[in-house]
């Protein structure tokens, strides 16, 4: 799966591109105030121990949990293609050669 991602990401450089784009936007939207909201959820546990658990706060600390590795995956998705846009332009794709009689 990954070879034909990353072969795709090669052939279309202005997908690659937009895909960078957006992956960067997501990334940043689902990391926006992540560490902040973790720590006040961490934060609520370490006050009020497992009396918190019934009012939500584990859902909530499995979801903050979640948003980390979305984000991570929108941030891998986007060195994909930063590392494919920029293998492209160091290695141009080379036309076929013809041999000379």
């Amino acid at each position: 799966m990954s070879n034909r991602l990353y072969s795709l990401l090669l052939s279309r450089p202005v997908l690659t591109f937009l895909i960078a784009g957006l992956s960067f936007a997501l990334f940043g939207l689902v990391s926006f105030n992540l560490v902040y909201l973790l720590k006040a959820n961490l934060m609520l546990f370490l006050d009020y121990g497992t009396m918190v658990i019934g009012d939500g706060a584990l859902q909530q600390l499995g979801e903050l949990v979640c948003y980390g590795y979305l984000s991570l995956a929108f941030y891998l998705l986007f060195k994909t293609c930063e590392h494919a846009l920029v293998e492209r332009i160091g290695h141009p794709p080379q036309a076929p050669r013809h041999f000379q009689d």
